[in-house]
């Protein structure tokens, strides 16, 4: 992954909780720098936040077009679907 931050980035102080979890993300050797994994981490909370709207959309379009299911039938399929995996 390229580092996209210029010389002149924002610095940023972690709190002692997270700083573990930066240095075993940067560890595994899938980064190349510890701001790497911070870029990554805000990266996917920017497309998280994007794709909420789209799936509210979706949902209540789904809805619209009588493609609904009651909370019974929902849970049966939740179930049946763990199921699966015992």
């Amino acid at each position: 992954m390229q580092t996209y931050l210029p010389e002149t980035s924002w610095k940023f102080r972690f709190p002692p909780e997270l700083q573990p979890f930066v240095e075993q993300e940067f560890a595994t050797g899938m980064y190349s720098t510890r701001e790497e994994v911070v870029l990554q981490a805000v990266c996917l909370l920017r497309d998280e936040r994007a794709q909420s709207p789209a799936g509210i959309k979706e949902g209540l379009q789904d809805v619209n077009a009588g493609r609904t299911r009651t909370l019974e039938q929902a849970f049966e399929d939740i179930e049946t679907d763990l199921e699966t995996f015992r």
